[in-house]
């Protein structure tokens, strides 16, 4: 197996993940790695969150507003998306057993993950 090596705007991308809940988009990683890295270039942030998705170490989220969203949170959970203000959270749920779902489905292959999209209005848009 092949050695990955390590890069300044990987792990500046990681960390950045692993240190906000809002679930950016690229160009908002982007924005946030340039103040650290100014001559970073979207391109490698490109490359480097689908690398990152790949490896298995971040989420990539299609929410329906045509943009991915990322997760620095690559254990399986249940997101929220917002119709109103198009922002995405997390949502704290009892993940399915996948055996038994498996058996309710009647499905002869392997579930392994399972990703569930909650919609509608957020707590904050529904005030207003």
């Amino acid at each position: 197996m092949a050695t990955i090596k390590r890069s300044r705007q990987r792990e500046a991308i990681k960390e950045y993940l692993a240190g906000t809940k809002s679930h950016p988009t690229a160009d908002e990683v982007y924005e946030n790695i340039r103040q650290i890295i100014p001559n970073v270039s979207l391109g490698t942030i490109y490359r480097n969150l689908n690398f990152l998705t790949e490896q298995g170490e971040i989420q990539k989220l299609s929410c329906g507003d045509n943009k991915e969203h990322y997760d620095g949170n690559a254990k399986p959970h249940s997101h929220f998306y917002c119709k109103c203000c198009h922002r995405v959270s997390d949502i704290d749920t009892p993940m399915p057993q996948f055996r038994h779902l498996t058996d309710e489905l009647d499905f002869k292959g392997v579930i392994d993950t399972c990703v569930t999209f909650y919609m509608g209005i957020c707590p904050l848009c529904n005030t207003k």
